[in-house]
């Protein structure tokens, strides 16, 4: 028994400690996301013992009343499972993402006695009740929410929308595959959602590398390593820097620094369409990068980001570069658009009458 499980979820177990050793050398996670992703690993395992051994009662036709609380063990983690994944990627979790999985939960075991959402015939054949779709709702409605709360999570560019779409897809197939492949793709639904999860994992790891942690804008590295791998669909360039943060810094902590900063990102990926980044280059030194963008959308750009900073309050300088024909490089641009921005920071400071040696 142990030599057949083994070996019809050998993929299943080298994925689910790969993702386990992944987790323990990670550095960019913190305790309690680690935490939770452990008890992932820990409640997918499980299932996947419980699949096995249900199916192989099927297979004996023996033990089935045993065979029928296996099952209603199977129908009620799979949504327990998204939920928990939703706990786990929520920046700030809630615990009543749990209540319908448990409300599901109460309705399987339920039918463990009267039949109300599937049941076992005499003959040994599975047969649903008249609630019988409802597991394939509950997945549906967490899938739903998952993607939601992805999607709100992330910045709506192409580098974070394609894991999305990958672990949309892969928990939206435990919604249809069932119907298409039936039974069978009880016994592949652990190492699907295992795979896909590590997938994910993966992805996220390689964004944070990428990434700005205080703003969650693209970071200088990301930077030279975009520009360089398509510097013919760059267009125009952005340069910005901000004004005045040494003084919010001296003045109200660099706590308040940081917000600050966090907030004037925020204005310039409410502006930003998909054809455009942001990249956090220095302390209060950002560069928007600009592909197949025409003239008319940069300067609209621009305008979306001054009026977005007026709701702020906060102050930058901004800089642009734009070449229609594409005969200037990307470092030619922005050294103009960067000698604009310079040029308009000096006009704020003289204006505002500081030093700016001192500042």
């Amino acid at each position: 028994m142990l030599k057949e499980y083994i070996l019809q979820n050998w993929p299943l177990i080298l994925t689910l400690a790969a993702f386990a050793i992944s987790l323990k050398e990670t550095v960019f996670l913190d305790k309690a996301t680690i935490r939770r992703m452990y008890a992932l690993i820990v409640v997918i395992f499980l299932l996947s013992l419980v699949v096995f051994t249900e199916f192989l009662l099927a297979d004996l036709g023996r033990y089935t009343g045993l065979r029928v609380v296996l099952m209603a063990v199977r129908y009620s983690t799979t949504p327990f499972i998204i939920a928990l994944v939703i706990f786990t990627l929520t920046d700030q979790p809630r615990f009543r993402v749990f209540i319908p999985a448990i409300l599901f939960a109460a309705l399987n075991v339920l039918s463990i006695f009267n039949g109300i959402v599937f049941r076992v015939g005499d003959d040994g054949v599975f047969l649903r009740g008249p609630l019988g779709l409802l597991p394939f709702l509950a997945v549906g409605l967490y899938c739903v929410l998952l993607l939601r709360v992805l999607l709100k999570r992330s910045s709506k560019q192409t580098l974070e929308i394609i894991p999305l779409a990958f672990l949309g897809f892969a928990f939206l197939s435990g919604l249809l595959f069932p119907f298409v492949y039936h039974r069978d793709y009880a016994k592949i639904f652990c190492p699907t959602i295992a795979i896909a999860l590590y997938v994910f994992y993966v992805f996220s790891i390689l964004q944070l590398t990428k990434k700005d942690p205080l703003t969650g804008l693209l970071n200088r590295q990301a930077f030279y390593a975009d520009v360089e791998s398509d510097p013919e669909n760059v267009t125009a360039l952005i340069s910005i820097d901000m004004n005045g943060l040494k003084a919010i810094n001296d003045r109200s902590g660099h706590t308040a620094g940081d917000e600050a900063l966090a907030a004037i990102a925020q204005c310039f990926l409410r502006a930003m369409s998909r054809r455009q980044q942001c990249y956090r280059t220095g302390g209060d030194e950002f560069v928007i990068v600009c592909r197949k963008t025409p003239q008319n959308e940069l300067l609209q750009l621009v305008d979306a980001i001054r009026s977005g900073l007026a709701e702020t309050g906060y102050s930058c300088a901004i800089g642009y570069c734009h070449s229609a024909d594409g005969a200037d490089s990307v470092a030619q641009m922005l050294q103009r658009s960067d000698e604009i921005m310079y040029a308009e920071k000096a006009r704020y400071y003289s204006a505002a009458g500081i030093d700016r040696r001192h500042r």
